[in-house]
């Protein structure tokens, strides 16, 4: 059978694998740097265990792919909940969420998960991963998978399964080893021996499970602790569980018996008590100056208006300031390695103009803000003429707005109150498939630019590996800098948004460049269902900055 592999036409015997062929070929590779991990044909990514049935074009996917990390990471979970039951009986574990390059977990045991249980676990994860034992994978029917979980104990999956459209059902098992199963919506590698590279830190009731970086593949990340990060999404994960909305079989619960309707108001509720607590530690600093950023389709803008509503409240009447009003003439904007403008790059903005005015008016004095046309792509050649008076302060919202570098000599720091806003997902398939943080804003961004500029599916997704570059160089490191971080997640936010982009991304072809990407979101969307109740959702919650109806914008 004529194949295609990596660009070179080869020949593939009947039966044989794309693991086979690799190392037939020589292409495995000594590190994982140069190891493929998995295979895309057709859009779709593959185990390399997979046997082609036809012609095709094969693509390897590496660990310096995005979703080369999202199999390391899937792998090596699998290997972690495994060795944790064979050491541990039925320890239940729960994977939570990200932080940095590690992702937080808790363990339900008797006695409690300790540093020395921690070490047992990582010591029999490095036997299991240099015995690099086969992982399968086996097709299940729909009712047998959810019989097999109940008498297993684990009915977040088998609660899961009763909302799965599918007869079937794919899940992992390394049969040398044990007879755990278990399930994630997307591949694994072949192996353990693919997940070498990997610490495990105990932290008080779990762990994090560390992976390498991928500028540095060959050696596991260090453990950098988030505090404030972490706080905010226990906060969350208090939300989910007072609303009893955790998981996907929860959210779709409330969906099927009309209780989303009350969901959605205590979880407006909840936020705008989050924005009076900020508004309320802005005033008590007696700030002059607020700072708010945050990563694309974070809410930022409604963010900025809701807290300027609870400011008002108290009898303040503070300014908004764009920092898009900042950026330089695109003639003077900085390039990527591509050659193309970088409007993420933080030298697309004017900062010394930006730190002039923001001294200036901190002390109450009147200045000429510029205003950036963006049909010119070059500011204006007359600004807005602000002042602040002692009653007013600044309200300033823009994705550097944490960068030390926005406030220059002469600005006093104390005055200056520093808000850092996200989507932190916190709702999960089950207790092993957590929704990304990244994947929740990417749908939140599909949505508004199709809906407010007519932007295709895959025009947005192609932009979007620029824009996370842009984050994580240019937002993520001052994330732990804020006064306040707000996590504008809503826990209905899925059942929402489906309906607004789940028809749209299933016309992105297979032959298109971001199919697997549509894929990967139509998968996790596939476990929710749609609910029809915007007429209950507020015109200022963060959601209406996405699907529309807005009134900060009126």
């Amino acid at each position: 059978m004529n194949m295609i592999l990596e660009g070179k036409p080869c020949e593939m015997a009947a039966g044989q694998t794309i693991l086979e062929k690799i190392k037939e070929l020589g292409l495995e590779g000594s590190s994982l740097a140069e190891r493929p991990l998995a295979a895309r044909i057709g859009g779709e990514i593959f185990n390399l265990s997979y046997t082609p049935m036809h012609e095709a074009e094969i693509d390897l996917v590496y660990f310096g792919d995005e979703e080369g990390v999202r199999v390391y990471e899937r792998t090596l979970q699998f290997v972690l909940i495994m060795c944790m039951r064979k050491l541990f009986g039925h320890a239940r574990v729960f994977v939570h969420y990200s932080l940095g390059k590690g992702v937080y977990m808790t363990v339900d045991k008797e006695p409690a998960f300790s540093k020395e249980d921690c070490e047992l676990l990582k010591a029999e994860m490095e036997r299991v991963t240099k015995l690099d034992l086969k992982l399968q994978r086996k097709r299940m029917n729909i009712q047998d998978a959810i019989d097999f979980y109940e008498k297993d104990g684990q009915t977040d999956k088998a609660k899961l399964l009763k909302w799965r459209r599918f007869s079937y059902f794919d899940v992992y098992r390394c049969p040398d080893y044990s007879d755990y199963i278990d399930y994630y919506y997307g591949e694994t590698a072949p192996s353990t021996g693919y997940v070498g590279v990997f610490d495990v830190h105990w932290l008080e009731g779990g762990l994090m499970m560390m992976r390498p970086a991928r500028e540095a593949p060959d050696r596991p990340a260090p453990f950098v602790p988030y505090p404030k990060m972490s706080a905010v999404f226990k906060r969350t994960n208090d939300w989910g569980k007072l609303m009893t909305c955790s998981t996907a079989n929860e959210l779709n619960t409330r969906v099927e018996n009309g209780s989303v309707r009350e969901l959605i108001r205590v979880n407006e509720a909840l936020h705008e008590k989050m924005y009076a607590r900020t508004a309320d530690a802005i005033i008590e600093r007696g700030a002059r100056a607020v700072m708010i950023a945050g990563p694309s389709s974070s809410g930022k803008t409604t963010s900025a208006n809701r807290i300027a509503t609870q400011l008002r409240a108290e009898g303040l009447d503070p300014i908004m300031i764009s920092l898009d009003n900042y950026y330089c003439d695109r003639r003077f904007c900085p390039r990527d390695e591509n050659g193309e403008l970088d409007f993420e790059h933080i030298n697309a903005l004017d900062i010394k103009r930006f730190n002039h005015d923001l001294k200036l008016l901190m002390a109450g004095e009147e200045v000429e803000t510029p205003i950036f046309d963006f049909v010119t792509q070059k500011p204006r050649d007359e600004g807005l003429v602000l002042r602040c008076s002692k009653d007013q302060l600044l309200i300033i919202e823009g994705i550097h707005g944490l960068n030390p570098m926005m406030l220059g000599e002469g600005i006093d720091r104390e005055k200056v109150f520093k808000v850092y806003v996200s989507a932190l997902t916190t709702i999960n398939l089950d207790d092993h498939n957590r929704v990304r943080t990244t994947d929740l804003r990417i749908l939140r961004r599909l949505v508004r630019d199709y809906e407010t500029r007519g932007a295709s599916m895959e025009r947005t997704l192609s932009m979007w590996a620029s824009v996370r570059r842009g984050e994580k160089r240019w937002i993520f490191p001052f994330q732990e800098e804020a006064d306040m971080i707000l996590n504008t997640i809503l826990h209905y936010e899925p059942a929402i948004m489906k309906r607004h982009v789940y028809p749209l991304l299933l016309t992105v072809p297979p032959e298109s460049e971001y199919y697997c990407m549509a894929r990967t979101i139509v998968k996790y969307l596939n476990y929710f269902l749609e609910a029809n109740v915007e007429d209950e959702i507020p015109p200022t919650s963060v959601l209406r900055e996405f699907i529309g109806g807005n009134t900060f914008y009126n």
